[in-house]
């Protein structure tokens, strides 16, 4: 099969011709040109990805690790090609420390289930944010009813910022854990993770950063960063769903029990004793997604074919541009407007229901989120119900940004 190789751009971005490499951005919806602005929820995958899982599926089906045949030796060597890429995407000291998960939402679970119940007594404090999505909320509150630990929430301004001075004041030796995103899902908003990471080491609490959001915006560098925890999903950065990473220092993954059993997390088995498996397949029992793994690369060589400077000067402009446009329509209001943000515009107009214009702009082809966005408690403090959300990729235009506008003055017109 031949393999499409991702663009690489030199002196500035054709987005014509990295549009030309989504094949969906081709299709129709409802009659008209597909317009996709949720991709925050999961973004479009590259002919270059699509084509890797073909392959995969087509040349060398196999199980990995543990055969010796041409077709399983080929299926690993591709796979740990994707351990080694995502090793170098976020800049870790070494191969051993990338876990590959079903997603952020597992990685936040493996870490919650492992080390939470390893190190969290009663009493302890685990400190989370406002902006928090639900993944990383939930496996929290289950480990604090089993320990009879205590949560504690970083509050949010109205400009959907962190309070920086009232999380200083939050933490205490109780602190055990603090668990933030890098990007909020439902404003876009940046957070200052390096000094939250640094606030919390002074008090002796290990840092987990949830950059489901952040990955295919930012540079990552977890070294610089100093973070305990990454965790991340590759259908977020164009890559297959089903497919995220855990990044961990050594000396904690090391420490913590295995997260599952079975097969590849062990190194021998009796029935009076298992010992486990080294670093990383510790922590990846059962046959992995083979195949999203590998194809996971093509989507990591996509983003370093364009660069992360590249795309994150381009959605800025988008970014900027479409928050411009959405502020000239009457009774529309932007919810969160933080200094620092992603390519994420929320927003609400007056008297109308979220759902309601999701609806009617999905009629004009254009795909957006509406509702809480999984994070129930952020829009509860807004004392809203939720949010319309426009999330901006690479592959998205001014001219798309003008048909939303357009979309919505027709929307609005239709409900009012």
């Amino acid at each position: 099969m031949v393999m499409i190789e991702p663009v690489t751009i030199q002196k500035g971005l054709d987005i014509d011709a990295i549009r030309r490499q989504f094949p969906i951005l081709n299709r129709e919806v409802k009659g008209r040109s597909l317009v996709y602005f949720d991709n925050a929820a999961t973004s479009q995958k590259p002919q270059s990805v699509i084509d890797a899982l073909v392959n995969y599926y087509t040349r060398y089906n196999a199980n990995v690790h543990r055969g010796i045949h041409t077709l399983a030796e080929e299926a690993t060597f591709a796979m740990e090609k994707s351990r080694d890429a995502a090793q170098e995407f976020i800049n870790a000291v070494s191969r051993e420390q990338i876990v590959f998960t079903k997603g952020t939402t597992e990685g936040i679970n493996l870490v919650a289930s492992t080390w939470g119940r390893q190190n969290i007594r009663a009493g302890d404090e685990i400190i989370v944010s406002n902006l928090e999505h639900h993944s990383n909320i939930v496996p929290w509150q289950i480990l604090i009813e089993e320990k009879g630990a205590t949560l504690k929430v970083i509050p949010v301004s109205e400009k959907g910022e962190l309070i920086i001075d009232e999380y200083k004041k939050l933490l205490s030796p109780k602190t055990k854990l603090v668990a933030v995103n890098h990007a909020s899902n439902a404003l876009g908003t940046i957070n200052p993770v390096r000094e939250i990471i640094d606030e919390a080491h002074k008090v002796g609490a290990v840092v987990l950063i949830d950059g489901a959001q952040s990955t295919v915006h930012l540079d990552i560098d977890v070294q610089e960063m100093d973070c305990d925890f990454f965790v991340f999903s590759s259908h977020k950065m164009y890559g297959p769903t089903g497919v995220g990473v855990l990044y961990g220092k050594r000396e904690l993954l090391e420490s913590m029990p295995p997260f599952q059993g079975g097969g590849e997390m062990i190194k021998e088995v009796t029935f009076e004793k298992t010992t486990y498996n080294d670093l990383p397949y510790k922590y990846e029992a059962g046959t992995p997604n083979i195949a999203d793994i590998i194809a996971f690369k093509a989507a990591i060589d996509f983003v370093n074919g364009i660069g992360k400077k590249n795309i994150k000067q381009y959605e800025d402009q988008l970014l900027h541009y479409g928050t411009s446009k959405l502020r000239q329509i009457p009774g529309l209001r932007i919810v969160g407007e933080a200094k620092e943000k992603v390519s994420v515009i929320s927003f609400v107009v007056d008297k109308l229901h979220p759902q309601d214009l999701g609806i009617l702009l999905d009629n004009y082809g254009i795909a957006v989120r509406t509702g809480h966005h999984c994070a129930q408690p952020l829009m509860d403090c807004y004392r809203i119900p939720g949010t319309v959300r426009a999330s901006l990729a690479i592959y998205n235009t001014k001219e798309e940004i003008d048909e939303l506008v357009v979309g919505l003055k027709k929307a609005i017109k239709m409900l009012s």
